[in-house]
């Protein structure tokens, strides 16, 4: 599945992807030969020799444009409720001209221009995110379950022309500072409203230039600092996510057989969009994914996500997809009602974020057999491109995150920059068109991101066996709860602000659900009377989101520290009786 390219050591250099070496001639010449949907070729980007797809997008507005050309009436999205609504790829495109009009004239939008936006997932965020990149603006994709400081900072770095929300994200801006001086907020609906009211349904996308390394989207990362980072996304990474995920589904659908559950050509591929759309995760698929391949999204109700409505969407939409996480999976296929509702149609599991347990993998044979797994590695700077793991590599390496995804390159690297030997630990870097242009208005932090020809530096470990990236470690320790990326020394500098307490250092624990739990210990100031652990949990809620707030919190003398001062996490984490 991958080759390895002689670098500066006999060891194992650079990870390409070479999965369509295993189609016969014919069937790779039909993919992937001159003309082919998914030719590829070597251009330099941004200054270094990246491999590219040939017939590409030339930016994200192309994309739109291309679904509304070629199936103007076929369903785009379906969203859930008492009485659900449908937006075809036609419907989206006009609508979207009209939202760019108001953008335009009333507040002032032009190229380059910031329009932010916390909601939950819905018609009118998506027509605003069409609207904001077919004038060549960038969306900041603020997280709505952000507590009013985060937010703050948000707008704060990416200083937008406009600022929008709906629901209760709209009420959390309302108490920002940012609102308390007199910014200006709109909702979403009041900007829906406008738009139809210029609404011309043969209006088209409005004609700007728009370059493939144009900004595009700013998503925000969880920052190894207390404050988190705009990572700026640009057009060509969106367009190359949609382009590398559709190769290896296709090489899996070819050389699959009778091995896996197959859709029907007559069948729309339908999927639930239920990863929000301030993460790569959610937006990826409904804007380049979906409308690059005719496929369909289901958006369910606003409110967190259940594993019963989920089983529910899935019978009534016959959806032939699922994407989440591993929590996801596990409460679906747990769920007593499980056997109520049509789950035969579904063929592709779609995962990334963190490995398959061995149980779960057990009971997706037990409860789904045939259906096709795939999961992978990567982070909102390389669009959620890194590694790719289904079909036979599930079976064979099921502990790992798979190969290099189509066009994207991997090293493992030792502390001197030097790419390491098979089965040795070293930090993971990734280069590839998928990978971001930087932080927004954070110039440090991006050359620190980056080695020399662009190579980015994940801060994440692993090790390469047969080809393929086992995960070793995160750097500064980082949480993943429920798919959603966590730095413990955000979570310590709120927990110091406390009066009482002087010292905290915070983990992640095994969850069997979730995957990890937030655990935290602290210490008390010297004669403090301690809060409870109730009162730190509010205390914390206050300024981060609720699902950095600690499940567990242990109440120390002391913490344990090396000749350095360091905190020694690894003591805490294997002491008896830590959950």
């Amino acid at each position: 599945m991958t080759e390895t390219v002689p670098g500066r050591s006999a060891s194992p250099s650079t990870l390409r992807w070479t999965a369509d070496r295993s189609l016969s001639e014919d069937m790779r010449s039909l993919l992937c030969g001159p003309g082919g949907p998914f030719e590829r070729t070597t251009e330099e980007v941004l200054g270094t020799p990246v491999e590219v797809f040939v017939q590409r997008a030339p930016h994200l507005p192309a994309v739109l444009a291309g679904a509304a050309e070629r199936s103007p009436d076929t369903e785009y999205c379906v969203f859930d409720g008492p009485e659900p609504e449908t937006l075809t790829y036609g419907e989206a495109r006009s609508l979207a001209a009209a939202y760019a009009e108001v953008l335009a004239s009333r507040y002032c939008v032009g190229k380059g221009d910031r329009v932010a936006v916390a909601a939950p997932n819905g018609r009118e965020y998506l027509l605003t995110f069409w609207a904001t990149l077919s004038l060549g603006a960038v969306m900041v994709g603020l997280n709505g379950w952000w507590a009013p400081a985060e937010l703050d900072h948000g707008i704060a770095l990416t200083a937008p022309s406009a600022v929008f929300g709906l629901g209760r994200p709209l009420e959390r801006l309302g108490q920002t500072e940012f609102a308390a001086k007199g910014g200006s907020l709109v909702s979403l609906k009041d900007l829906h409203e406008a738009a139809l009211a210029v609404h011309d349904p043969a209006r088209g996308l409005p004609d700007v230039e728009i370059a493939e390394d144009d900004p595009a989207a700013v998503l925000f990362t969880s920052g190894t600092t207390n404050l988190p980072k705009g990572a700026t996304l640009s057009h060509r990474n969106f367009v190359h996510f949609g382009l590398f995920g559709g190769l290896g589904g296709a090489v899996v659908v070819v050389n699959g057989g009778g091995r896996y559950r197959q859709i029907p050509p007559d069948v729309q591929r339908t999927s639930i969009c239920s990863n929000p759309f301030f993460h790569v995760s959610g937006v990826g698929p409904a804007l380049v994914i979906a409308p690059s391949f005719g496929s369909r999204l289901v958006f369910p109700e606003p409110g967190r996500w259940d594993a019963e409505r989920a089983l529910r969407l899935t019978d009534k939409y016959k959806l032939t997809q699922w994407h989440g996480v591993p929590t996801h999976f596990w409460k679906m296929l747990t769920h007593p009602d499980f056997e109520k509702y049509s789950t035969g149609q579904v063929a592709v599991i779609g995962s990334g974020g963190s490995t398959f347990a061995p149980e779960l993998l057990r009971l997706f044979e037990e409860k789904m057999p045939g259906v096709q797994i795939t999961n992978g590695y990567g982070m909102t700077e390389t669009t959620g491109g890194g590694t790719f793991l289904n079909g036979p590599e599930m079976d064979g390496h099921p502990a790992s995150v798979g190969a290099p995804a189509p066009t994207m390159e991997v090293q493992v690297r030792d502390p001197d920059g030097v790419p390491a030997a098979e089965n040795e630990v070293g930090e993971i870097h990734i280069r590839g068109a998928g990978v971001f242009l930087g932080y927004w208005n954070n110039p440090e932090a991006t050359a620190e991101a980056f080695a020399e020809d662009r190579w980015y530096r994940t801060g994440d470990y692993g090790r390469v066996i047969d080809g393929v990236l086992y995960l070793e470690s995160r750097m500064r320790d980082l949480i993943i709860r429920g798919g959603e990326n966590i730095y413990p020394i955000e979570i310590e500098y709120r927990l110091v602000e406390h009066p009482s307490i002087a010292d905290a250092a915070v983990i992640g624990v095994p969850d069997r659900i979730l995957g990890q739990q937030v655990k935290a210990f602290v210490v008390l100031e010297p004669g403090a009377e301690p809060p409870s652990e109730d009162d730190l949990r509010a205390w914390t809620a206050e300024r981060l989101a609720s699902f950095k707030v600690p499940a567990f919190i242990e109440f120390r003398d002391a913490l344990p520290y090396n000749e350095t001062g360091k905190v020694l996490k690894r003591h805490l984490e294997e002491e008896p009786g830590t959950p």
